[in-house]
């Protein structure tokens, strides 16, 4: 596996974490067809894939180590991934901001459209420029695609690399006061579903948040609350996290200048608005991060 800049783009950008085109004529799909999921064990993925097995829609995960092994950069496991899928969700390694992944994302759409796949949903970022390229490279004639820029989710804190900033009190990032609208990875995978599965979504960027914007600050309280245990957020520059990462997880300077810059920019307040799109989608609101928090601290997520 590559270690490269846009491999820990997608640790920070990605993990951390509705402009209209040209709509596309979507084909009416079969009944319960396959459906594709890229990215099948990761935080959306699985999600996505659980959902749609529980409507009763054949699953087919595409990874390395799947029965049906994909990877992205051998092109040769591309065609049996999507034989018989009428659609496919796109969680793209190692990141959509790849200088690659635009080529890789037309390729495989441009493929996917040849076998018959009808519709394409691709997982993307709030905020991130070089994601644009991305995200077009997926609308393709003949494909009902819709692209998911997601806020941070939820399950950084307890999934992903916030979590043992909470097992040890204290969270140290370089957000500053900057509010988020923190966004649970199940609300993700429900919008996911609804654009795999049904039609008025081809064509469409939605931009996937919470319902209330949060401080950092204010998320460590939330999880403190619901934990019974201090819990605080310790905020730092993004060159000292920089460098942290550097002297602490054996990061290269290399490495560690590009997250610097990649933390500067994205905590800048730029994506603290909210956006309607899950209500608009699901019919309902999102979840509340306070909700999240206790019933992760209710299933032991936070012990050990």
């Amino acid at each position: 596996m590559r270690q490269s800049l846009s491999a820990m783009a997608r640790l920070a950008a990605r993990e951390l974490t509705g402009r209209m085109t040209t709509q596309h004529t979507e084909t009416q799909p079969e009944v319960n067809p396959t459906v594709l999921v890229l990215g099948g064990t990761g935080k959306t993925g699985r999600r996505v894939a659980d959902r749609l097995i529980r409507a009763g829609h054949p699953v087919r995960i595409g990874s390395r180590s799947a029965e049906t092994p994909f990877d992205w950069e051998d092109r040769r496991t591309w065609e049996p991934a999507l034989d018989g899928a009428a659609a496919a969700y796109l969680a793209y390694y190692p990141d959509v901001c790849d200088p690659g992944a635009a080529a890789t994302l037309r390729a495989f759409a441009e493929r996917a459209a040849g076998h018959g796949t009808r519709r394409l949903v691709l997982l993307s970022a709030r905020g991130v420029r070089a994601a644009l390229p991305a995200e077009e490279a997926v609308r393709v004639p003949g494909v009902a695609a819709t692209v998911l820029r997601a806020s941070w989710f939820f399950q950084n804190f307890d999934e992903g690399i916030l979590r043992g900033g909470v097992l040890d009190g204290e969270i140290v990032f370089p957000a500053g006061d900057v509010k988020e609208p923190f966004v649970d990875a199940d609300d993700i995978a429900e919008v996911a579903v609804a654009a795999l599965t049904g039609d008025g979504h081809g064509g469409r960027t939605y931009e996937i948040t919470g319902p209330r914007p949060l401080t950092f600050a204010e998320a460590a309280a939330e999880i403190a609350g619901a934990t019974g245990r201090p819990v605080r957020y310790v905020p730092v520059s993004a060159e000292a996290y920089g460098a942290a990462l550097v002297r602490d997880h054996g990061l290269s300077d290399e490495l560690g200048a590009f997250l610097t810059d990649l933390f500067a920019t994205l905590l800048d307040g730029r994506n603290a608005r909210l956006t309607d799109d899950v209500h608009r989608v699901l019919g309902r609101a999102p979840r509340d991060f306070a909700d999240y928090a206790r019933e992760a601290a209710g299933s032991g997520a936070w012990t050990g």
